[in-house]
């Protein structure tokens, strides 16, 4: 199956005149599957051409499905810059980044394809859900309703109606949520996603039944979805039918094992269908699990404690004890870039420009988007002394 992003520009590809016959060819390789050969084919283009919009588009996708983010969102970094008043390249670099869960840098080309083109169902649908993804579900619902209503009844309304269920919900509005959750099922009766949040919608407006009815939907569609597994599992332990409930609690286990509300599910259907032994076993791990969460968050914490001693000890000169803390609290919370940077600036101001330069770019790898980062990492590569520069450069 090919997926959205390179059907969209297989679409757009056919609109397009002057290609030469090996981009052609790159195009009909990746509408066969044949993905590997059409990246080279695709480089080929741009090593002859480099100004190649097309080529970096199919490339940029090409790379997003085989999950390499930096190289992807260059490509199509490069090729919105070469074409930049393109709906379809904005919309296909904004699903790059949010295909990466990168919903904030997703936002402004997405925003910039429908101001580009107003009509573009698509896109209107991709901003909608960025919008609520990062909170603003006054925009999510605009965008969304515009969606719908270009969208008409395709594939792809389904998932604008299944987006706009969750703008309802989050203002506590069940019964819309509900409805348009029916319409998602309707155009796609193989959604499963909606199944599920539709058996929980269900459930929260006290019918039962069909609750139960959607959410077995859903598990039979995708076995291996932990949530609806998990929902029906919970909806039968909540009918006293604690043997129905294991099998869908104990699938739910295995694709999530860390899930704290299906390890309480699981452990009180195990204790309540007569295996107290088991259920000792799971409760264990869900003290754990509460344990080991408790230990990331203080860890968390105490690494932020430590910047800001870092940051108080900077201000006063003494960048070696700055430095110390720094890498701590690197160590404590290593996701965090902000800490990530200072440490890494302070490395190059201490002359330590291999280690510095390597921390510095480790930050840019967890925050792509950031063009400070970036900037910061240009400007300390040109200034690095001959043979200090890491070999990843």
């Amino acid at each position: 199956m090919i997926p959205r992003l390179i059907i969209a520009l297989l679409c757009f590809a056919t609109l397009l005149l002057g290609q030469t016959a090996t981009l052609e060819r790159a195009w009909d390789l990746a509408a066969n599957g044949r993905q590997d050969e059409a990246i080279q084919v695709s480089r080929e283009v741009i090593q002859h051409n480099p100004q190649d919009a097309d080529a970096r588009l199919l490339l940029g996708s090409l790379l997003v499905e085989k999950g390499d983010r930096i190289e992807s969102i260059a490509q199509l970094s490069e090729a919105v810059h070469l074409r930049p008043e393109s709906a379809d390249a904005q919309n296909a670099l904004g699903e790059a980044y949010r295909t990466f869960g990168d919903a904030k840098a997703a936002l402004a080309p997405f925003q910039k394809a429908v101001a580009i083109k107003p009509a573009f169902g698509v896109a209107q649908e991709n901003l909608g859900a960025v919008m609520l993804e990062t909170g603003d579900l006054a925009g999510a619902a605009k965008h969304l309703d515009r969606a719908i209503q270009l969208l008409g009844r395709t594939d792809d309304a389904a998932g604008a109606h299944y987006l706009r269920a969750k703008v309802y919900k989050a203002h506590s509005d069940i019964h819309k949520a509900a409805a348009q959750l029916e319409q998602a099922v309707s155009i796609r009766p193989d959604f499963p996603e909606a199944w599920s949040d539709l058996g929980d919608a269900r459930r929260i407006l006290l019918d039962v039944s069909g609750s139960v009815a959607a959410l077995q939907r859903a598990v039979q569609l995708k076995p291996g979805d932990a949530v609806a597994q998990y929902r029906l599992g919970a909806e039968y332990l909540r009918q006293d039918k604690a043997h129905l409930a294991l099998e869908h609690l104990e699938q739910a286990y295995r694709v999530n094992p860390d899930d704290q509300s299906t390890l309480n599910s699981l452990q009180m259907a195990l204790r309540e269908d007569g295996k107290p032994e088991q259920a000792a076993a799971i409760k264990r791990k869900l003290v754990e699990l509460l344990r080991k969460r408790d230990e990331v968050n203080q860890n968390k914490l105490r690494a932020v404690q430590l910047n800001n001693e870092g940051a108080a000890l900077q201000k006063q000169g003494n960048l070696t004890a700055a430095l110390e803390k720094y890498r701590d609290a690197s160590k404590l919370d290593p996701n965090h870039v902000g800490i990530r940077v200072n440490y890494a600036i302070a490395l190059l101001r201490l002359g330590r420009w291999t280690e510095g330069l390597t921390e510095l770019h480790d930050a840019l790898l967890h925050d792509p988007a950031n063009a400070q980062i970036r900037a910061a990492l240009d400007d300390a590569l040109r200034q690095a002394p001959p043979g200090s520069v890491p070999q990843w450069r």
